[in-house]
């Protein structure tokens, strides 16, 4: 079954905004006007040694206004989601415009792009995490960790998911309408072993990923199957000697290269 935007995100006055910020900054002298408002909702659940640690939940909102006039862009975003906010930064991405104009190098010109009026997009996936209870997900979590707790190579477990819900709608001047709606997942667990060996840790490798709850199963990523693996992993790194000094060709996982693609 088709996912469709949440009801209350376009319940949101978001045409009416976006048509009193183009209409405005059309009115000061813009060749192009477009309007983004957004809802982000982040859930934040970490546990440690199976035990819940702390818990979060935060919602963000926001509308933010670009023009270009004369060949120059302006900016101007705010919180507020009002017709005279909306009104505000219009007039504030123009005067930007005006002022940066002097200071531009080149002219800037939009290549030619049709209009997409009234279009929704929703990414795919199944189960909405936030409507997954505190209870189910930090089961979830503590099943995992208590799994590698089992283990005499394990001596603590750090447990993190973080679940995103992105919506945006878009508008600009020329005829183009549209609002999506985005969910992702990104969930961690670590190992970790303390000794006279000192301090070493292993964790596990599933990458964020644009599904829903159903990401926490095992159809998708297979986190049971990782999670027997980790503690024999994590007990050769422990018994593995220091690398000497020296030329050697290195072997990593994608996962090491995650910041550097970013």
């Amino acid at each position: 079954m088709s996912k469709t935007v949440d009801a209350d995100f376009l319940a949101l006055p978001l045409s009416s905004l976006s048509d009193a910020a183009i209409s405005t900054a059309k009115s000061l002298g813009a060749s192009h006007v477009d309007v983004r408002i957004e809802r982000t909702r982040t859930g934040v659940l970490s546990l440690r040694d199976a035990k819940p640690e702390t818990q979060s939940d935060e919602t963000i909102v926001g509308i933010g206004v670009r023009v270009i006039v004369n060949g120059a862009w302006g900016f101007a975003s705010s919180p507020d989601l009002s017709a005279d906010t909306a009104k505000r930064l219009a007039n504030t991405a123009v005067a930007m415009a005006k002022t940066s104009k002097p200071l531009s190098t080149e002219e800037v010109s939009l290549a030619p792009e049709p209009s997409y009026p009234n279009k929704t997009w929703v990414s795919s996936y199944e189960i909405d995490p936030f409507s997954v209870s505190d209870s189910e997900r930090k089961d979830r979590l503590a099943s995992l960790s208590s799994k590698l707790l089992a283990s005499s190579a394990v001596n603590h477990t750090s447990a993190m998911t973080m679940y995103v819900k992105e919506q945006k709608h878009y508008a600009d001047s020329n005829g183009t309408s549209t609002t999506q709606q985005r969910v992702r997942v990104q969930t961690q667990i670590e190992a970790i072993s303390i000794g006279e060996h000192g301090f070493e840790s292993m964790r596990t490798l599933a990458q964020p990923a644009g599904y829903g709850w159903e990401w926490m199963g095992n159809s998708i990523w297979n986190w049971d199957k990782e999670i027997d693996e980790l503690p024999t992993l994590l007990a050769e790194k422990v018994k593995s000697p220091s690398v000497e000094p020296g030329r050697y060709d290195l072997l990593i996982h994608p996962s090491n290269l995650w910041l550097t693609i970013h």
